[in-house]
């Protein structure tokens, strides 16, 4: 059930009948005409934009259509008033029956209730993380980990195929830096004095490995150069750093569906068959590009290189693919990595990029187009810095990291589903501040515990009504509620699948917690205004058929909580402590 698109077909009917009777004109595209709610709650139940998007293909004014479309949606039974409000705006106020309905559909659809196949179960791939297997996940990774997660799950909630992914960077020098910092482990795990040079990882979380090595190989690689040990301590480090990773991804409750490597990309003629891709459409030359802005001439030394013609697609300027001295850039592999996943059949692409990667956006956008045709789209969402704070204070550097704060530190100062809803508190390309006291706080202005706090009131309720003996199982009467606090709650109830399929659109995970909050909100008011007006009390004494009908409505406020914290990848909170 989705009470706004149930509503938007009334006013599409209505519009088709103006047009029948003459009063618009017969060819209109109603494709923008939309049903929501309106910006002030007091003005209705729902708002069209239908005469302000129709006004100039009709040629008429704005208020005149909103007029005659007033008079049409009044004749359905379940518009009880339409009402013109500014230059065109259309309010719409709803039959009551129509809020107790949606409670009815809470309670038949259960956890259904807000599923939809909008994605008609079309292949999406959502890369994310895809950090360098160079040590522990860092509190940036945090944030990136959560939005995909929970961004990977919306999009599976709203009926898409999905494929959860992870990009080993494991082909560049920085894994060469980290074998060198696991071979100074190793002379150290020997009883051999090292020095940590600049570049390379003194962090304490390299210690074990180097001790693993040493089991593994003895004395076999002291005293010799790195021509004997490098490419084996390569790969035995990598792997470590792997497993770390997916236990750093674990203890947020995180599972990739795969792991894709960087170095797979090299040798096996993966990138030269992306960039014959691109060439047999005429998107590769030899040229010289020019000098990056703020470039004196002087300090420019023009060069021939291979370029992706990437300005036919979407970019500012086009890209090299290979240097003048015959080596791939760092562009070529991340172009052959996402041949492979358009080749894999996906209709869909999702990346979840750090902020610093904001450049790189129209030119992987422009390689996806230009490789897939323009079928495949490539969403790119960045995420921006996170703000640590303890006691008021910025959280200080971790000794094991050496460098910066990890994933686990946060995770075990406030556990992973506080870590998880308040990663999502704001908008991915916002910066967010993440205080641990304030995650901590047993108050209406932390958003995690207010909702978590709605889900656990809801079973007091459950606890008390079975302690009293009703029988939960009874079919409610829901005309019995219809005060103005409860039909709130059910209005925001009715937003759900249009949240679910709005969040999923956009590509925006944080609506959900958003959304939650809100409802947890008009939950808890309901549940206070119970203090003073004891006929919304949830239990009455001397009325069981009003006791469950009320109860039926915590119950329906529990099953969409349920549901949006699980796409958020949060557990439910039984009961507060």
């Amino acid at each position: 059930m989705n009470l706004f698109d149930d509503i938007r077909a009334a006013v599409l009917t209505a519009l088709e009948a103006m047009q029948t009777a003459g009063e618009l004109p017969a060819d209109l595209d109603f494709a923008n005409v939309a049903v929501e709610p309106p910006r002030d709650a007091a003005h209705g139940d729902m708002a069209t934009n239908a005469a302000m998007v129709l006004a100039k293909p009709a040629k008429m004014k704005p208020r005149d259509i909103a007029d005659a479309l007033a008079v049409h949606l009044v004749s359905d039974a379940r518009i009880e008033s339409a009402e013109v409000a500014g230059p065109g705006f259309l309010n719409m106020r709803l039959a009551v029956t129509l809020w107790q309905d949606v409670f009815a559909a809470v309670l038949e659809q259960g956890a259904a209730f807000g599923r939809s196949d909008m994605g008609q179960g079309k292949k999406v791939n959502v890369e994310y993380v895809s950090a360098n297997p160079t040590g522990p996940l860092h509190v940036g990774h945090t944030r990136g980990a959560v939005f995909g997660d929970a961004l990977a799950s919306l999009l599976d909630y709203a009926g898409y195929d999905v494929t959860r992914e992870y990009y080993i960077n494991d082909g560049g020098a920085q894994v060469d830096v980290l074998a060198r910092s696991v071979y100074l482990r190793y002379l150290e795990a020997h009883g051999q004095e090292v020095a940590f040079e600049d570049g390379t990882y003194p962090g304490d979380y390299l210690i074990p490995v180097g001790v693993e090595l040493k089991n593994k190989v003895g004395a076999a690689f002291l005293d010799k150069g790195e021509q004997f040990w490098l490419a084996e301590v390569r790969e035995f480090a990598t792997e470590k750093m792997m497993d770390l990773v997916r236990a750093d991804l674990a203890s947020l409750g995180i599972k990739m569906d795969k792991f894709y490597s960087e170095k797979s990309l090299y040798g096996t003629g993966r990138i030269e068959a992306a960039i014959e891709a691109l060439k047999s459409k005429g998107l590769i030359y030899e040229g010289v590009l020019e000098p990056p802005k703020g470039k004196k001439p002087e300090d420019w030394e023009p060069r021939e290189q291979t370029l992706f013609r990437s300005t036919e697609h979407g970019d500012d300027v086009d890209r090299p693919v290979m240097k003048s001295d015959g080596a791939w850039t760092y562009f070529a592999p991340d172009i052959a990595y996402h041949y492979d996943k358009v080749s894999r059949g996906y209709d869909m692409l999702i990346d979840v990029f750090g902020a610093d990667h904001g450049g790189y956006v129209k030119r992987m956008k422009a390689a996806v187009s230009a490789l897939s045709d323009g079928r495949v789209p490539l969403d790119i969402k960045l995420i921006q810095l996170v703000k640590l704070f303890k006691n008021g204070e910025p959280f200080k550097m971790s000794k094991r990291a050496g460098t910066f704060v990890t994933l686990r530190d946060v995770v075990d100062q406030v556990g992973p589903g506080a870590t998880r809803f308040h990663m999502l508190t704001r908008k991915n390309d916002a910066p967010l501040d993440f205080d641990f006291d304030k995650v901590l706080e047993q108050s209406k202005d932390n958003p995690v515990f207010y909702v978590q706090y709605a889900n656990a009131r809801v079973n007091s309720v459950l606890r008390k009504a079975r302690d009293a003996g009703f029988d939960l199982n009874a079919t409610p009467d829901l005309s019995q509620l219809d005060h103005e606090a409860e039909i709130a709650v059910a209005k925001k109830l009715a937003e759900w699948p249009r949240m679910v399929a709005l969040a999923a659109r956009t590509n925006e995970p944080h609506r959900i917690s958003f959304y939650l909050y809100d409802l947890a909100s008009e939950f808890h008011a309901l549940y206070n205004r119970g203090n003073d007006l004891p006929e919304l009390r949830f239990l009455q004494d001397d009325s069981e058929a009003t006791s469950i009908s009320k109860i039926a409505l915590a119950r329906c406020v529990q099953v969409v909580i349920c549901a949006g914290l699980g796409i958020l990848g949060v557990e439910p909170v039984e009961e507060m402590r």
